[in-house]
């Protein structure tokens, strides 16, 4: 027996990045203060040859929001604990790859931060909650292990359902999905486009896609499709798609995704817009040691204001 639980909590209040005010008296008088939301930007930084650089200041940063450049108020380069959600395919053409997959999963919050929490959902034309939130390894085993390889593969309604549990559940500031994954989408009743829209009006997670797109199960133009919609998924919120040649690659692959959400840049700052003017809004961060430009991975932007409804039948089940 399945349970439908949404879990996208109706706002309360002003939602993220609309400003608060409050009035207090002060000095025989009154005093308006507002508070504007912070616009925080998880950032991996790499050099020419493509090695992480992990001494950088502040000062080594410039953030530009649509072009004009914004004042950082908040910089940390640590080791924080993370929210990850392990997004995994359990379609039909998955069912000998999951021992393989499984395992690099492990592996990968292995090598995370002790006080990471992960949650698991197995997707195929639904998407269900095996594990919820957890620092034990041997739970999110045990949430993996729900095998039941069958039906189609509903990628993107997973993902918002994801990020929806993310952004209502979640114990962590840092949020990051999981996705593993050998086929196109064909039975999510989201398109792409909408997919990467709802994650960044959440101001939601970075997304690291890991494609098992290799085989003679799929056409050329299906095996084209999927790779671009893993490498916008993650790209256009900060993460990286990787693309194995084979499921030997994919324990590495975990390993470096492990190292590279540990080695990122937190960087805040206060929009120069006003947080009522709505629309996308473009964000851009440069970085420069000994004169030498610096390639930097983070999300390409975000929404001001979450949607105001919530949307319909995009849960994950419980089981």
């Amino acid at each position: 027996m399945t349970v439908d639980r949404d879990p996208v909590r109706a706002p309360a209040g002003p939602g993220p990045n609309l400003p608060q005010s409050t009035v207090e008296k002060e000095h025989g008088g009154y005093i308006l203060r507002t508070q504007t939301e912070e616009v925080s930007l998880n950032c991996t930084v790499l050099d020419a040859q493509g090695r992480l650089v992990q001494n950088l200041s502040q000062n080594d940063f410039q953030v530009l929001e649509d072009g004009v450049k914004q004042a950082i108020i908040s910089f940390q380069h640590a080791d924080v604990p993370v929210s990850i959600g392990l997004v995994i395919d359990n379609s039909g053409s998955m069912s000998r790859k999951r021992p393989a997959v499984n395992k690099s999963a492990l592996d990968l919050i292995a090598a995370s931060n002790p006080q990471d929490e992960a949650f698991v959902v197995n997707f195929s034309d639904e998407a269900f909650i095996d594990q919820d939130f957890t620092s034990s390894v041997n739970k999110l085993r045990d949430g993996l292990s729900h095998v039941e390889s069958r039906g189609g593969t509903a990628l993107y309604d997973a993902v918002v359902a994801s990020a929806d549990k993310l952004a209502a559940d979640a114990h962590r500031a840092k949020q990051v999905l999981i996705i593993i994954t050998d086929g196109e989408d064909n039975a999510s009743t989201l398109n792409l486009e909408q997919t990467i829209r709802r994650v960044q009006a959440l101001s939601g997670p970075e997304i690291y896609s890991i494609g098992l797109l290799f085989g003679d199960e799929m056409s050329r133009a299906e095996m084209r499709h999927a790779h671009r919609a893993l490498e916008m998924l993650s790209t256009e919120t900060g993460g990286i798609a990787f693309f194995p040649r084979s499921m030997e690659q994919v324990d590495e692959i975990a390993a470096e995704v492990a190292r590279d959400i540990r080695s990122q840049y937190t960087i805040g700052y206060h929009s120069t817009k006003p947080s009522s003017e709505p629309g996308f809004r473009r964000v851009e961060v440069d970085a420069e040691q000994n004169g030498h430009k610096l390639n930097v991975r983070t999300r390409t932007g975000y929404f001001p204001s979450p949607p105001r409804t919530r949307p319909a039948n995009r849960a994950a089940n419980t089981r």
